[in-house]
């Protein structure tokens, strides 16, 4: 076994630690089932199970027995999960979507936890860990569950499509067909009109969804592989004397400990980000001439008041 680790540490090519691995294929070369397909399993048992239970302590209680107590969620890591909602709600949706918040909030909830779960289940050694149990697996590049799934761009580009789909059902459903037309020509002019409307049209349909999709695959993978080369060079050097393994496995693992750190901020910032700029999109296709004139409007009445109140 540590022979294993030790060949797994040297691997040549570190995005062998980072990308799908196909565990069980057809005859054809037809991909069955993956370690990513494995991770996604595990996602939403997690998400599911998870969620069922975080609901269950944060739900509100007997109030004729308990009092105000029955109102206070007592569970920290379900407080947690409860601070982290209102604060997605309140602070990052509600002002960018103002009465379609508590519709839309289901969904983005949803993707948020999603790309979180899995973005932190990349940060398991699954794969590497079953490479060591089961050596065979690691010469045939199998393995049942690992890898980071929202590292792999068909599962970025899905996420993507869902979230395009989302936010353009929302502008239709907001601003009815024409209107979501028109607003892509945003009053220009009518020689200029045709020319914006094709650039707001495929930005809305193709650019933004593709945006969304090589960012998370972007950031998932660059982090991922430099954490495996810095590991890498660990194994390099096993076997090549004291004098150089000492300080290059001493720098390698702080190096790869501080890295460490440093995915699992991205691995909360990414699903935030992708969260916050579907909201953004969602906000872009609104009724943005009837809110400036309600914050003219209210601009307005301040002056009018000011006098009185002097």
């Amino acid at each position: 076994m540590l022979n294993t680790f030790s060949s797994m540490l040297a691997e040549t090519d570190p995005s062998q630690h980072v990308w799908n691995h196909v565990f069980w294929k057809t005859d054809s070369g037809f991909w069955l089932w993956s370690g990513n397909q494995g991770n996604l399993v595990l996602s939403a048992i997690i998400l599911i199970f998870g969620m069922m239970w975080v609901a269950k302590h944060v739900s509100t209680g007997d109030e004729s027995t308990e009092g105000a107590e029955a109102y206070i969620t007592k569970n920290r890591f379900a407080h947690m999960i409860e601070v982290i909602c209102l604060y997605l709600r309140e602070e990052v949706a509600r002002p960018l979507l103002g009465d379609r918040t508590e519709k839309l909030m289901p969904f983005l909830w949803a993707i948020f936890f999603f790309i979180l779960v899995n973005n932190l289940l990349g940060l398991v050694p699954i794969m590497d860990t079953i490479h060591l149990l089961v050596p065979s697996w690691r010469a045939e590049h199998r393995t049942p569950f690992g890898g980071t799934a929202t590292q792999n761009f068909w599962v970025t580009g899905l996420l993507a499509v869902i979230a395009g789909v989302v936010f353009n059902v929302a502008a239709i459903s907001r601003l009815g067909v024409r209107g979501y037309f028109s607003h892509m020509t945003g009053g220009a002019p009518w020689y200029v009109a045709p020319m914006i409307f094709l650039l707001e049209f495929l930005g809305q349909i193709v650019v933004k969804p593709i945006a969304l999709a090589i960012r998370l695959f972007a950031n998932m993978t660059a982090g991922h592989i430099l954490l495996a080369t810095l590991l890498g060079f660990v194994g390099a050097v096993l076997g090549k004397g004291l004098l150089l393994q000492a300080p290059v496995t001493i720098i390698s693992v702080v190096g790869a400990f501080a890295i460490m750190l440093l995915e699992l901020f991205v691995a909360f910032l990414q699903a935030f980000i992708f969260m916050f700029l579907i909201s953004v999109f969602i906000s872009l296709m609104d009724h943005h001439e009837e809110h400036g004139h309600e914050h003219e409007h209210d601009h307005a009445d301040g002056h009018e008041h000011a006098p009185a109140a002097v």
